[in-house]
């Protein structure tokens, strides 16, 4: 597993504007050898290889979600691995989150209800010795609800955020 440091959201982000009326954000970034993947299959890459314990944590958080009338967003680790990168479009399911924009050097995707919207940027820095690759993360609330879910949500993503991007590998050659 890589070495991931919580880090500021990349300058060059388009969730920079949204960062100065966000109710929680933050952005963790981890050093590969160089890396000739997009920020989409980096993205795709580290998703499909979530820990099992936070698919469970998942599973827990739509059962008692589900009750409250929020929507069953289904397993972090719920990719399509026959998909191939390059027929992602934006509009299309990722995982539990939709593409929202894609870049050369970002993507950025997101899910919006009544009470969140939560929005998810993967972005690229070619360096000339690695790759480095950051995963921040953006949330607006809308009312009680959102910032009640927040409560819950906050302790969890500060432990699931960096274990799941620590699971983003090399690029085998």
């Amino acid at each position: 597993m890589m070495n991931v440091q919580a880090t500021e959201v990349p300058e060059f982000s388009a969730l920079g504007e949204r960062l100065s009326t966000a109710y929680f954000y933050d952005c963790h970034s981890v050093e590969l050898p160089p890396d000739s993947r997009s920020p989409l299959e980096l993205y795709l890459s580290f998703v499909s290889q979530t820990p099992r314990w936070i698919d469970l944590l998942m599973t827990v958080r739509n059962k008692i979600v589900a009750r409250l009338g929020l929507k069953d967003m289904g397993p972090l680790s719920g990719i399509d691995l026959r998909k191939p990168s390059s027929s992602y479009r934006i509009g299309d399911q990722a995982g539990i989150f939709k593409i929202l924009e894609l870049h050369e050097r970002e993507v950025i995707l997101g899910e919006t209800d009544k009470h969140l919207d939560v929005r998810i940027s993967v972005t690229k820095q070619d360096m000339p010795d690695c790759t480095v690759a950051s995963v921040s993360t953006v949330v607006h609330v809308h009312n009680v609800m959102g910032r009640l879910y927040m409560l819950f949500v906050i302790p969890a993503h500060r432990i699931i955020a960096p274990a799941t991007v620590s699971r983003l590998t090399p690029q085998s050659n």
